[in-house]
C-alpha cells in the first residue's frame, strides 16, 4: 500500500481547484475558451473584458460549472484599468495564482502601406498590455511566492507572415518577453510562459477563413495535420501549463501550429 500511494503522488496533477485565474480578452475565442477550461479543472474565474457592460453569457457558463466568477472592466490598452483589474481579483478572491494574457489585435496591412495609428495600437495591446499586466499581477505572485503566467504568443513570432509585420513583431516579443520574465522571477517560485497558436476557428479568423483560396493555403502551411485549429486545443495547453503537471516548465513558448514550423 504505501508503495502505491507513493506512485499516486507521483502521477502529474491537471487540477486547478482552490487557485485563482485572470484571463484577459475573455469575452469570445480564444479568451472565452480558456476561460471555460480553466473553470472546469478547477480555478475559480477573475475575466478581464474590454466592456463589461456587454453580456456574452460568460459569467454564467463558469459558474454552472460551481465557480467563482468576476467580471472585470479590462481595456487592455488603459493602464489604470489593468492596475484596477489585478486590485479587484485579488480583494475578492485573496489571491492571484493564475494569469492569462490572452488579450491582442492584428490589423492587416503591406509593411509599406501601415499607418502609425494602427502600428501605435498593435504595440500597445499585445506589448505594452501584456507586460504591465505582467508586472501587476507579478507584483501580487511576488509577495504570496507562487504564480503561474501564460502568455499569448502566436505562429506569428516565429514564421513570417504577410501584410501582418507589425503583429509578427509583437508576438516575437511575449516569447522573448516571457523568457525574461521567467528569468527574474523563478526565484520568487512563478513560472513564466507562452502559447503560440496557429490559425484557430474563431469568430476574428472567420472572414479570413471563409476565402476558399485563402483556407486552402492555411490548411496546406499546416504541414503536418492539414487542417484548421480550434479554441480547445489552445485551451488543454494552457490548463497543463497552469498547473502542476508543468512545475518544471518556465521560460517556453508552446508552439500550437500544427505542424506549421516544421518545415
Amino acid at each position: 500500500m504505501p508503495a502505491i500511494l507513493h506512485l499516486m503522488k507521483a502521477l502529474p496533477s491537471f487540477d486547478l481547484h482552490g487557485q485563482i485565474a485572470l484571463v484577459t480578452g475573455a469575452a469570445r475565442g480564444l479568451g472565452r475558451a480558456i476561460s471555460l477550461a480553466l473553470a472546469e479543472a478547477g480555478a475559480d474565474m477573475a475575466v478581464g473584458l474590454r466592456d463589461i457592460n456587454a453580456d456574452s453569457g460568460l459569467a454564467a457558463e463558469i459558474e454552472a460549472r460551481g465557480r467563482g466568477v468576476l467580471p472585470l472592466q479590462m481595456e487592455m490598452t488603459n493602464l489604470a484599468q489593468i492596475t484596477s483589474a489585478i486590485k479587484e481579483t485579488r480583494k475578492h478572491f485573496g489571491r492571484i495564482d493564475i494569469l492569462v494574457n490572452n488579450a491582442g489585435v492584428a490589423p492587416e496591412n503591406l509593411a509599406e502601406s501601415v499607418v502609425e495609428k494602427d502600428f501605435d495600437y498593435t504595440l500597445a495591446v499585445n506589448l505594452k498590455g501584456t507586460f504591465f499586466a505582467c508586472q501587476a499581477a507579478g507584483r501580487v505572485m511576488i509577495e504570496q511566492k507562487y504564480g503561474r503566467i501564460i502568455n499569448m504568443s502566436s505562429q506569428a513570432g516565429f514564421a513570417a507572415l504577410p501584410t501582418e509585420s507589425v503583429y509578427c513583431m509583437t508576438k516575437a516579443g511575449i516569447a522573448h518577453l516571457t523568457k525574461c520574465l521567467a528569468v527574474e522571477w523563478g526565484k520568487h517560485n512563478i513560472n513564466v510562459n507562452a502559447v503560440a497558436p496557429t490559425f484557430i476557428r474563431t469568430d476574428g479568423t472567420r472572414p479570413v477563413l471563409s476565402d476558399p483560396e485563402f483556407y486552402a493555403d492555411t490548411v496546406e502551411r499546416v504541414a503536418a495535420l492539414h487542417r484548421i485549429g480550434e479554441p480547445i486545443e489552445v485551451a488543454g495547453a494552457v490548463v497543463f501549463l497552469a498547473s502542476q503537471a508543468a512545475s518544471l516548465i518556465t521560460g517556453h513558448t508552446l508552439l500550437i501550429d500544427g505542424g506549421w514550423t516544421a518545415r
